[in-house]
């Protein structure tokens, strides 16, 4: 027979046990990755978010050699790194996986600022810039924008093109459904600063990516990562994509990291 007195110390205990189960439910956040649809297309649809996550570019190898793929980063990442959340490639790169525009890793930038005309999705104008810092301070910003308003260099950023999404308005020269439908990535930030990654599981148009990020996610700015090549690793899913040679990648850890003092842009 339990008395009185135990029982009570047994009901606090539980009570106190349940509490902290709960408050650990809250402060986990759910899987980084999951699957949606929009107007009918399958979409994968990853988030990162400050305090749990932070995020890093990486190119390649410290001797200079750009990984190319997923999977070469999966197998080359360096002993008792943080767990990944997930990665994706994000950026435009020329023949040999090196960067076209700007590209920031560890703070230490690799390419200025690409403001140049020409053909190909990078110089449908605006193009953007995704940057940020390891004290989970993220954003997307026209180029324009960018250079303007950005006055230290962050810890991380690349340039793509075109920008899906500028100040909660769809890019002036994307067609509302065109005919070009690819497998395509994209990023864009919200307004409670967590990064929203997503790659279409189909082919799709720029238009419906673009709506996605507005209307569902919420992204006053939005950025294009690539078309053709898009890839993701999520870990958590066993998915690791293959395909054509990759350039810059963008890396989610599950570890938070300090900041560093900043250098010029």
């Amino acid at each position: 027979m339990i008395r009185k007195g135990a029982a009570l110390s047994l009901l606090l205990l539980a009570a106190c046990s349940s509490g902290e189960t709960e408050k650990q439910a809250e402060a986990a956040p759910p899987p980084p990755c999951e699957s949606a649809t929009f107007e009918g297309a399958a979409l994968t649809h990853c988030t990162a978010t400050p305090g749990h996550h932070t995020i890093h570019m990486v190119l390649g190898s410290k001797a200079g050699e750009p990984y190319r793929s997923l999977s070469q980063l999966a197998v080359n990442r360096p002993d008792k790194s943080p767990p990944v959340a997930f990665a994706m490639n994000g950026g435009m790169f020329d023949a040999d996986g090196q960067p076209i525009g700007y590209y920031v890793e560890d703070g230490e930038r690799l390419h200025k600022l690409n403001r140049n005309e020409g053909p190909g999705n990078f110089h449908l104008l605006p193009n953007g810039v995704f940057y940020g810092d390891t004290d989970g301070h993220w954003a997307v910003r026209s180029s324009s924008d960018f250079a303007a308003k950005v006055t230290n260099r962050p810890d991380f950023g690349t340039q793509s093109g075109p920008m899906l999404v500028i100040d909660g308005k769809l890019h002036p020269r994307i067609d509302r459904d065109g005919t070009s439908l690819k497998q395509r990535n994209g990023v864009g930030v919200d307004a409670r600063g967590r990064a929203h990654f997503v790659i279409s599981d189909e082919p799709i148009s720029f238009g419906k990516l673009a709506r996605y990020f507005r209307d569902d996610l919420r992204c006053p700015n939005a950025l294009y990562l690539d078309g053709s090549v898009s890839s993701l690793w999520d870990p958590e899913h066993g998915r690791v994509d293959g395909g054509p040679p990759l350039g810059p990648l963008i890396v989610v850890e599950k570890t938070a990291m300090g900041g560093e003092t900043k250098a010029n842009p």
